[in-house]
């Protein structure tokens, strides 16, 4: 179990598949201890799904490290004891079933504010606790179209496009954990625990930023840009000899050390002397921009820019990304035991606390049910 600010605390883990798994791997990571109830024989849906090691899921895996599994049938008596047992110590439930469902089997936040008064119940879902759509399934890229992401994404007049990544369920997994930790301290002030409500497809309007500014201010409906930026200029990806350079030059000062580095005069036009004006003609510095960096591979500008502190970086894939010394360097990349596979890498907590040491583990990854007979001893 790590050691973290969470240390001490007992989370129930009634989730599968992302939303839930990645809110209480959060959790796992700041310290709390996690014990994962799971469905007999067929377990997290996520076990299912590849890339796979050895038949064993790499996506499960890079999830669910550390944790304990037991598996419960919530409709059976038998197993409904056990788990009230773990439920009377614990702190935190964290639950990412349709809403209503646990309601069904008499483990709602009604049936159990009034019996356990300091546990804290997260439910993160597709469309919310309430709403006219509350009872509808949702997957990630159902919220990423209908949280509008999908709209703003891709190259203009491209087919919809989903951000390379589960943004839907993880913003979601997120802004869960966020509420935990909340409602973990507003109960050393109440006393009381709480319930907790998060909806994918909010979490999507919630990261809208630019782009709900826009359109709730002056009434535009922003449009697939690229990698282009929507209110700073020059601000995206510029083809260099070789490939391509992102820079970033956010303000007067950084423009004209753009310029000075690309040996052009551009900050002295006036159709580029401010950020407004270049936004307006971003077309025509973009192609004085790439007009200049044609001359040197993206190594050698981002070697120049640096030298002169203009933010800007070459686009990795994922091999360099992941291999990239200062990823080594933060501890980015970790590995957890599994009892058939052995050591398996995955991605590390970027929260780092001074108080804490950021280990270069996180545990073992549990089978299905792995850890029966330590709870049921613990809990009996």
């Amino acid at each position: 179990m790590i050691d973290g600010p969470l240390k001490g605390l007992l989370v129930l883990d009634l989730t599968r598949v992302l939303v839930g798994p990645y809110c209480t791997m959060v959790l796992s990571d700041l310290g709390a201890r996690v014990i994962k109830v799971e469905a007999p024989e067929i377990g997290d849906d996520s076990r299912k799904f590849g890339p796979f090691i050895e038949e064993q899921s790499a996506y499960f895996m890079s999830l669910n490290r550390g944790k304990e599994s037991i598996a419960l049938n919530l409709k059976n008596e038998e197993d409904k004891k056990i788990f009230e047992k773990i439920l009377a110590k614990a702190d935190i439930l964290v639950e990412n079933f349709k809403p209503g469902t646990l309601e069904k089997w008499g483990y709602g936040w009604s049936d159990l504010k009034d019996k356990y008064p300091k546990l804290i119940y997260a439910s993160a879902s597709g469309f919310g606790q309430t709403g006219p759509m509350k009872e509808l399934p949702a997957y990630d890229m159902v919220v990423q179209g209908m949280g509008g992401l999908m709209s703003v994404t891709g190259q203009p007049n491209s087919e919809p496009t989903r951000v390379g990544t589960s943004i839907g369920d993880i913003t979601a997994g997120l802004f869960t954990a966020i509420g935990v930790n909340a409602a973990l301290f507003d109960r050393t002030k109440t006393g009381k625990g709480s319930h907790i409500d998060v909806s994918m497809l909010d979490c999507q309007i919630a990261i809208l930023e630019n782009a709900i500014a826009r359109y709730l201010s002056k009434g535009e409906i922003p449009q697939p840009m690229g990698s282009r930026h929507p209110s700073i200029a020059p601000f995206e990806a510029f083809k260099t000899k070789d490939s391509y350079i992102i820079i970033a030059a956010g303000n007067e000062k950084l423009f004209q050390g753009m310029c000075e580095v690309l040996n052009c005069d551009c900050y002295k036009q006036d159709n580029f002397k401010d950020n407004q004006s270049r936004n307006k003609n971003i077309d025509e510095l973009k192609v004085i921009i790439e007009s200049k960096l044609k001359d040197k591979t993206t190594e050698e500008w981002v070697a120049l820019f640096i030298e002169k502190k203009i933010p800007c970086g070459p686009i990795y894939n994922i091999k360099e990304a992941v291999e990239n010394p200062q990823i080594e360097f933060r501890n980015m990349i970790v590995s957890a035991n599994h009892n058939k596979i052995g050591k398996f890498k995955m991605a590390g907590n970027p929260i780092k606390m001074s108080n804490y040491e950021d280990k270069s583990t996180r545990g073992e990854i549990p089978d299905l049910d792995q850890h029966r007979d330590k709870i049921l001893k613990e809990f009996e």
